[in-house]
């Protein structure tokens, strides 16, 4: 290795889907792949969840690029169709869409269709940024519910604002609404995210869409991590150089950090070109041969430097993690004043991508 590599454990993956199960263990599974698989890859992830019941998409490029890839598995557009023309590319390749506005509505509706599409029905309960409003509720079901365009067998789905939260009123309140618009209805429901699944299992219903939990990262605030599940990602790269400096000498682009004593300096084949965080702070732990290091200065787009002390052993060639197995990636989205989401997600192209053995 000498370039940022992002290590893939599959196996972590399998554990973490029988962990989710486990939690709740009535619901079918939706897994949500969408931004490339949280940048673990959206192929390769959906292969190795064989067992999951549906896929979950934010764009339609994605759900087809499943379908080259030969999955066979149900899959849903989270945000549903942006133009009336994706209709025809839902019917093709057998996607569920979610149905959040009256144009959607509109569409469907009016769409000359040979099969019947699988909907999703996307209740406004509280949270105000994608859904029907609850006053709605009872036309929109009425016109998919008599549509010979649409599946008689509906989902009826809303969102959590405020699911990390264990203390949050809004949840009760989102969800007492919605059971009362779904009271009359033998309908299926959804509307746990990976921090539901874990704080509310009143709210598992018969689907629940884990997201980040599924990648072994804790969806749950100040860098609480979760018992049962493990990192599929462990981002490495290599230590490039190694150079003594005295006391009082300054390391990096605007000398922003300044040497108390002699040290050993340390440079790491890793920037913000790969996405790792351009504000983590001075501090930000990394792991070398075994310990924590402190990064050291700013983040460059291709390198970053770290304090390895001054009795140091460390060589060219040396394998650090930034984060993964051994070293939360909670811990360094906290660092960087960033969530565990962004820093996986800005995982960029030239990153090489290795499975684990």
């Amino acid at each position: 290795m000498h370039t940022a590599t992002a290590i893939i454990d599959l196996s972590a993956l399998t554990h973490n889907y029988q962990t989710i199960k486990t939690l709740a263990p009535k619901a079918k599974v939706l897994a949500v792949l969408k931004a490339n698989g949280y940048g673990h890859g959206l192929e390769r992830i959906a292969k190795a969840l064989p067992n999951a019941d549906a896929f979950g998409v934010a764009r339609i490029d994605e759900a087809l690029a499943l379908r080259a890839a030969g999955i066979v598995q149900p899959i849903v557009l989270l945000e549903g169709f942006f133009a009336d023309s994706d209709i025809a590319i839902l019917a093709a390749n057998n996607f569920a869409t979610v149905i959040h506005n009256q144009q959607q509505l509109s569409a469907i509706l009016n769409a000359k269709l040979e099969q019947p599409l699988k909907v999703w029905l996307k209740i406004d309960t509280g949270m105000h940024r994608l859904g029907i409003n609850p006053e709605q509720f009872s036309q929109f079901y009425q016109a998919l519910s008599q549509s010979p365009n649409v599946q008689k067998s509906l989902v009826l789905m809303s969102h959590l604002g405020c699911a990390d939260d264990k203390t949050a009123s809004t949840t009760p309140k989102q969800m007492a609404l919605f059971d009362a618009l779904c009271a009359d209805s033998k309908l299926e429901k959804s509307l746990a995210n990976s921090a539901a699944v874990l704080c509310w299992p009143e709210s598992h219903y018969q689907w629940i869409r884990p997201g980040l939990l599924l990648y072994g990262v804790s969806p749950l605030p100040q860098a609480e991590t979760i018992d049962g599940v493990k990192p599929v990602m462990t981002l490495q790269s290599s230590l490039i150089a190694v150079r003594e400096i005295a006391a009082g000498e300054a390391v990096g682009y605007g000398g922003a950090w300044v040497s108390k004593q002699k040290t050993t300096v340390g440079v790491i084949a890793i920037g913000y070109g790969d996405g790792y965080p351009r504000h983590a702070q001075n501090g930000t732990p990394v792991l070398l041969n075994g310990r924590r290091v402190p990064l050291i200065g700013r983040v460059s787009m291709d390198m970053i430097t770290v304090d390895l002390g001054q009795h140091s052993t460390d060589k060219i060639g040396d394998i650090a993690t930034l984060w993964g197995k051994g070293l939360n990636i909670e811990e360094i989205a906290q660092a960087a004043t960033s969530i565990p989401y962004e820093l996986l997600c800005n995982i960029s192209r030239r990153v090489k991508v290795q499975l684990a053995q």
